[in-house]
């Protein structure tokens, strides 16, 4: 027999990867120009010239074994550095790079730091809205997800938070900008948040820990996003190049632990043996050395606000309810019936593929990824407007 929660994972997929693969089969039935699919988040801008331009000079100047070659497991230390460097300059907090961990992207860094920390029955608190796959990022790790409410417009309220934090917590996971709402949790709120986990870690062994998931952290419009470790001590960055650099399929990021971490070197030690029972060694070595010269910077934002805007406008117009994202590439949007999913239903029949809210922790909503081409908003705009009469 095999593992029966495996085969129950392998069958029933996400809603965000169900949808797209609907999307691909119906492109085939009725044509591509024809189906607006707004289900995955998969960056729509290129990369930024500077990563083709790396590419090609590490290919010509660099010998194979150095780009092709296994690298230490944690990832080439050089880069390590790199990424130590950055984090220092950019953000002014202690940084060292045998703290620093390469990764196949933010998934890997997440299911490594969950196996590094938990352990059978620890609970992480994780702000809703957030991204359906942390809870079996979680379950599997041994742990238990417990949800907090944001407010009405799904910022971060520690007060609200609090009474989801006890004797069992052995961690808070945040997501700014966040997937789905696009909210970028400001200063005030991330410090308010870091005064809760002091006061609610005193006296215990092991301080709860912050972990702070940034796969969107260059995609804002404005918004500033504070860097955690310089509020809290006993925090970590799961950071990926999927969304900044536009590289969703080359799996690269990193894991950073604040080196004023309560053992961090311990901690260091943990994640590294998580990484080799996960198999999660030497992240992809031509892309670790491509993303050391690319730190910081990002693919072109305006083309997402672009985007956003347009998108934003028409639907409110057109009478449905939303916040203007400040960050990432999402739209969370208010369903006009209570029924989220008999809304995606409906929406199906205008080739509208739209993410119903219930797997991210919250219900009422649908999550709208816009980092599609601008074309595609602009041809989908008629078929939301029909939708919403249909509600009139």
């Amino acid at each position: 027999m095999y593992n029966e929660k495996m085969i129950k994972l392998g069958k029933e997929r996400s809603d965000i990867r169900e949808l797209f693969e609907y999307a691909v089969e119906r492109k085939k039935i009725v044509g591509s120009e024809n189906v607006f699919d707004f289900s995955l988040g998969n960056p729509g801008v290129p990369a930024p010239p500077s990563v083709a331009a790396e590419t090609e000079r590490l290919l010509r100047e660099m010998p194979a074994e150095a780009l092709h070659g296994y690298s230490s497991a944690p990832g080439i230390y050089e880069v390590r550095a790199a990424v130590a460097d950055y984090i220092r300059s950019q953000f002014g907090a202690p940084m060292d790079p045998a703290l620093v961990y390469m990764t196949c992207g933010a998934s890997a860094s997440l299911t490594i730091v969950l196996n590094a920390v938990l352990n059978a029955g620890d609970e992480v608190v994780v702000p809703a809205p957030f991204f359906p796959e942390y809870r079996v990022f979680i379950e599997q790790a041994g742990g238990k997800l417990v949800i907090a409410p944001t407010d009405e417009n799904f910022r971060l309220d520690a007060t609200l938070l609090a009474p989801y934090i006890n004797a069992r917590t052995r961690a808070v996971l945040i997501n700014s900008p966040n997937n789905p709402s696009g909210v970028v949790y400001t200063e005030g709120e991330i410090a308010a948040l870091s005064q809760l986990l002091r006061e609610k870690s005193a006296g215990r062994e092991t301080p709860i820990l912050l972990l702070a998931d940034e796969p969107y952290r260059e995609l804002t419009y404005g918004a500033k996003v504070p860097y955690v470790m310089r509020h809290y001590e006993h925090s970590l960055v799961l950071y990926s190049f999927s969304k900044s650099l536009s590289l969703a399929g080359e799996r690269i990021g990193y894991i950073a632990v604040s080196p004023k971490c309560h053992g961090a070197r311990e901690l260091f030690s943990a994640v590294c043996g998580a990484g080799r029972a996960l198999g999660y060694v030497c992240a992809p070595v031509l892309f670790q050395r491509v993303v050391a010269k690319c730190l910081g910077q990002s693919s072109d934002v305006e083309r997402y606000r672009q985007n956003r805007d347009l998108l934003y406008g028409a639907l409110t117009e057109y009478g449905y309810r939303c916040t203007v994202p400040e960050g990432a590439f999402y739209l969370f949007v208010r369903s006009p019936e209570p029924d989220t999913r008999a809304f995606c239903r409906r929406a199906r029949e205008h080739e509208l593929l739209l993410v119903p809210s219930d797997s991210f922790g919250v219900r009422g909503y649908v999550r709208i990824s816009y980092c599609v081409p601008h074309s595609v908003i602009e041809r989908s705009l008629p078929a939301f407007k029909a939708l919403m009469e249909e509600y009139r």
